[in-house]
């Protein structure tokens, strides 16, 4: 598979993805956990097909220490027994947040009220902001045929 567009190529492009990455950039010292930011990082590419974001981050995060059971398992979240409960409200978050097409209200009052016994506003802006950036990412990515399977932790930062 060849990508339609050369994304670190084109100059357009590029100019863009530094915004975009810049945008992650201001929320990633929030004080939420780095393995709850991969998997909903990874659960939104896997519900928007995002191949490279898949790649990506699945192997970003076995790369900071997280174990490949959970990470086969959290399209499959709910059955799993692996997540917390906190776990498991970021991923509905994700989830309905990612697929807020498919339901005329976007993200139920539950759900948000779910996260937020398990995370503070702090926490809620950055898981926000990095489900509304993957999808970001997950939409470019698709759009252009981005390939997946090649990248290598660190690769992009």
């Amino acid at each position: 598979m060849e990508a339609r567009l050369k994304l670190f190529t084109n100059p357009v492009a590029t100019g863009f993805l530094k915004h975009l990455v810049s945008a992650g950039t201001s929320v990633a010292d929030a004080a939420l956990p780095a393995s709850t930011r991969e998997l909903v990082l990874l659960r939104a590419s896997q519900i928007n097909g995002c191949g490279f974001c898949v790649d990506m981050h699945s192997k970003d995060a076995v790369h900071a220490g997280e174990a490949w059971e959970r990470l086969n398992l959290v399209a499959v979240w709910r059955e799993a027994t692996v997540f917390t409960d906190a776990e498991r409200a970021a991923l509905e978050l994700a989830e309905q947040g990612t697929r807020i097409a498919d339901a005329a209200g976007g993200v139920s009052d539950e759900v948000w009220a779910d996260a937020a016994e398990h995370y503070d506003e702090d926490q809620l802006a950055a898981l926000v902001a990095f489900i509304a950036l993957i999808n970001a990412f997950n939409r470019l990515n698709v759009i252009t045929q981005q390939p997946a399977g090649g990248y290598r932790p660190g690769l992009l930062g």
